[in-house]
């Protein structure tokens, strides 16, 4: 592949071979990868966005920066009929229309002079993929419900024919339904995660909270609100020394699996298929309707339904929930049915109040 500068300081790339254009293509695939390294995503994110590019330019009968919508249509109706989840088509189509948007505002002058072809973004309003439009929304159950579920967990607890693992599984859902923690931030806590000197109530150091776009972790720190800090305490001070010699070190994990690690002298940590089954079992148990729907992520959800119909405002759930957008925050609040009408009767309240005659109990002059 040869540049060749041209009049005005453009350039242009010479195209004559096969193989000429599948260097190019790969130069502008690899360029796109080192963008996102230096943007700061993490290498996993590089890669699967990078293997979703290559992916499509497989299925091209022409080079990437012939790509029409046409294409994009029948690359994702395919990915359907694969039968992928409507996230995972959502997740490719959002990276086949960043990696068009790099190559339209880095490429698309050298590609038009080079080939005379106008690149265009083949992800437009009509195929994007919606996880949320397309996909089931998690609306989590009552809280007559959710109370009933951990109801009727919290007592089977201490008559589980193994109490370490039951005790373990009925926190961690715990933490999921008070403070909205996700699944992985919980099975990454250790001891020293634990706080109880920072904040009226203490606070949990999540360490590896979800980042945005691949971005590594995003640290926060959680306040014990909602009744956590007593979960805590009743699990560090009664059920965690139950575990083993090592719950006095900070560096164990806060939720322990069966297995004892002997090199490091500590409990090994606990795996998420460990603590859904835990989950599922007590949902079959106490509360059958939700069987095969409730997860960890719906708890999430009816944590922030909870708390912003207890009154916490949305900023303050977006920091709980450690979210870089509000708009996502929103996505998460599901109110209820007659929320419209008690918003409207308790604004009128405050109209009334506000304009309401003062009364005073001094004489009149």
């Amino acid at each position: 592949m040869t540049l060749v500068a041209l009049p005005g300081g453009g350039a242009t790339v010479g195209l004559s071979s096969a193989q000429t254009v599948e260097d190019f293509e790969q130069e502008i695939v690899d360029e796109y990868a080192l963008a996102m390294a230096a943007a700061g995503l993490s290498d996993g994110h590089i890669h699967s966005t990078r293997s979703v590019v290559i992916e499509f330019a497989r299925m091209l009968t022409g080079p990437l920066w012939e790509a029409t919508c046409v294409d994009a249509d029948r690359f994702l109706a395919e990915q359907r009929r694969m039968g992928l989840a409507v996230s995972t088509r959502a997740g490719k189509a959002h990276a086949l229309s960043g990696f068009y948007e790099f190559v339209i505002a880095r490429y698309e002058g050298v590609i038009r002079r080079s080939t005379g072809v106008l690149v265009q973004q083949p992800i437009d309003e009509f195929n994007r993929q919606s996880g949320h439009s397309l996909g089931s929304v998690r609306v989590p159950p009552s809280d007559e419900e959710v109370d009933a579920l951990f109801a009727g967990w919290r007592d089977s607890v201490s008559k589980a024919r193994k109490f370490l693992p039951a005790a373990r599984d009925y926190f961690a859902a715990s933490l999921w339904r008070r403070a909205g923690l996700r699944i992985t931030e919980t099975l990454m806590l250790d001891i020293r995660d634990w706080r109880p000197d920072l904040g009226g109530f203490g606070k949990i150091h999540v360490r590896f909270g979800k980042g945005s776009r691949g971005r590594g972790p995003r640290p926060r720190l959680v306040p014990a609100i909602n009744g956590v800090d007593q979960l805590m305490d009743w699990w560090l001070a009664e059920v965690r020394p139950r575990w083993g010699p090592d719950w006095s070190d900070p560096d164990a994990p806060l939720l322990p699996s069966e297995r004892f690690d002997r090199e490091l002298v500590r409990c090994g940590r606990v795996d998420d298929n460990a603590l859904r089954r835990g989950l599922a079992i007590h949902v079959d148990l106490w509360l059958p309707a939700w069987s095969g729907r409730m997860t960890p992520h719906v708890l999430r959800h009816y944590c922030a339904s909870s708390l912003y119909a207890a009154g916490m405002d949305i900023k303050a759930l977006q920091e709980l929930l450690g979210h870089q957008w509000l708009s996502t925050t929103s996505g998460y609040i599901h109110v209820r049915s007659d929320h419209v009408e008690r918003a409207w009767r308790d604004a009128n309240q405050r109209v009334v109040t506000r304009f309401a005659p003062s009364r005073t109990n001094g004489r009149q002059g």
